[in-house]
């Protein structure tokens, strides 16, 4: 499995807008300046993400992109999806060469892909906008905590945050906001 710029460019491009809109459109311009992703390649994203229906566009003065659903009914997958983002580790087993390999390794190593391809969408079908902005805003708010206790003796700090998302424990373990999950 290949996570391509594409996928990568529209889940940083949609968190943007997760982020940044509070319900007000955002212009794609914005969004390329804050991200340093080219606004051409944004434009094409945008128009596979409006087709997909996980943003909208508004037009006029003022006018932008807004999320066409509540930030937690878009999931990562939808985002995935929405720009032909294949994430399948099993896609290149099928073909020739299963019409070859019939042996007890050929059918152990593909049914192992095809299940970690079906754990990797459940974990992107259970990860939304919201969980990921929320993350962000924790981890934000642990930055600044940070910078606010330098200087300040370690036996005197609080503890670094630690949280529980997806049923995965994640904690902060710098001040520059590394995220551990």
């Amino acid at each position: 499995m290949r996570l391509t710029s594409k996928g990568r460019y529209a889940v940083r491009a949609m968190l943007d807008l997760t982020m940044h809109s509070n319900g007000n459109p955002v212009r794609l311009q914005e969004i390329s300046t804050r991200q340093n992703i080219s606004l051409h390649y944004l434009e094409q994203l945008f128009r596979k993400l409006r087709n997909g229906n996980s943003v909208k566009s508004v037009r006029g003065p003022g006018g932008g992109y807004v999320l066409a659903r509540a930030m937690d009914e878009i999931t990562i997958k939808d985002v995935l999806d929405c720009v032909g983002e294949n994430i399948n580790p099993a896609k290149d087993i099928l073909g020739t060469e299963a019409e070859f390999a019939n042996t007890v390794e050929f059918h152990l190593s593909k049914n192992y892909f095809q299940n970690l391809g079906v754990i990797m969408r459940e974990y992107l079908a259970t990860t939304s906008l919201g969980d990921l902005a929320r993350k962000a805003t924790e981890a934000e708010a642990a930055v600044k905590e940070n910078v606010h206790n330098v200087g300040v003796n370690p036996e005197q700090r609080p503890a670094t945050p630690a949280t529980t998302i997806g049923g995965m424990s994640t904690s902060i373990r710098s001040p520059i906001g590394e995220i551990n999950q």
